[in-house]
C-alpha cells in the first residue's frame, strides 16, 4: 500500500491511493471502499474520512495571505489558520458518530496544519469533537516540521489548536525530543520516541494514551 511507482505516467503515485480511488469508483462510496480495503488487509479498527466531498485545503498566513492546496500550505512558516473549500463540506455521518461515541479522541501525531488540523477543518468534525464527552488528547510532534511549524515548541502547537477552537484535556509530549511544555496545562511528559527520536514508538505511545483514561 505504501509502494510508490517510479517513472512513466504513474511516477510518484502511491499504490494505496490508487486502490482507494479504484475501490471508491467500484463501490460507489468512499466509506464502503475503505471498509472493504480494511477487510482485505485484515486491519484492526476502522478508517473513516472527514468528508465524502471533494475539498481543497486552504491556509491563512499571519499577514492575511491565503494559500490553497496541501503542498502550498505545508510550505508556509507563517500559518495562522487552515480551512477547507467549499466551506459547506458535509462531515461524514459515520465519522461524527464515532467521535461522539468515543471514550478518548486523539489528535496527532502528524503534520499540525496539513494533517491534524486539516481533518478538523471540516466544520462538522470540529463541532463533533467539541460536543463529545470523550477525553481529548493532543499528541505533540517530536520536533518542529520544516516550513509548516518551523520554530514551534509545545506551547505553539497548542496555541494553533486553540485558534481552531480545539481545547485538549491533555497534551502528551516527549520532553527528551521537543523540550519543555512550560505554560501548557495540563501537559503530561512521557518517553514516546524510538531510539534516535525520529518517530513515535507505537507501543510506548499506546501505553501512554491508555494510562490517561480513568479506570
Amino acid at each position: 500500500m505504501d509502494h510508490r511507482f517510479v517513472g512513466g505516467d504513474m511516477d510518484g503515485h502511491a499504490m494505496g491511493n490508487l486502490l482507494i480511488l479504484a475501490m471508491t469508483e467500484s463501490a460507489g462510496d468512499l466509506v464502503r471502499a475503505l471498509d472493504e480495503i480494511a477487510s482485505l488487509l485484515g486491519a484492526e479498527g476502522r478508517v473513516l474520512p472527514a468528508t465524502r466531498d471533494a475539498v481543497q485545503l486552504t491556509g491563512s498566513s499571519t499577514g492575511g495571505e491565503l494559500v490553497s492546496g496541501q503542498v502550498a500550505v505545508s510550505g508556509r512558516s507563517d500559518l495562522c489558520r487552515v480551512a477547507v473549500e467549499p466551506a459547506g463540506a458535509e462531515a461524514s455521518p459515520e465519522a461524527v458518530e464515532a467521535i461522539i461515541e468515543a471514550h478518548q479522541i486523539v489528535l496527532g501525531p502528524g503534520s499540525l496544519y496539513t494533517s491534524v488540523l486539516a481533518a478538523t477543518a471540516v466544520p462538522g468534525i470540529a463541532e463533533a469533537v467539541r460536543r463529545s464527552s470523550a477525553q481529548l488528547v493532543y499528541v505533540c510532534n517530536l520536533r518542529p516540521q520544516p516550513g509548516e511549524t518551523t520554530g514551534y515548541g509545545v506551547s505553539a502547537h497548542v496555541d494553533a489548536l486553540h485558534r481552531h477552537g480545539l481545547e485538549p484535556d491533555v497534551v502528551l509530549y516527549d520532553p527528551a525530543a521537543i523540550g519543555s511544555a512550560a505554560g501548557v496545562d495540563p501537559a503530561v511528559p512521557a518517553t514516546l520516541a524510538t531510539p534516535g527520536g525520529r518517530a513515535h514508538e507505537p507501543d510506548l505511545l499506546g501505553a501512554a494514551l491508555a494510562s490517561l483514561i480513568e479506570p
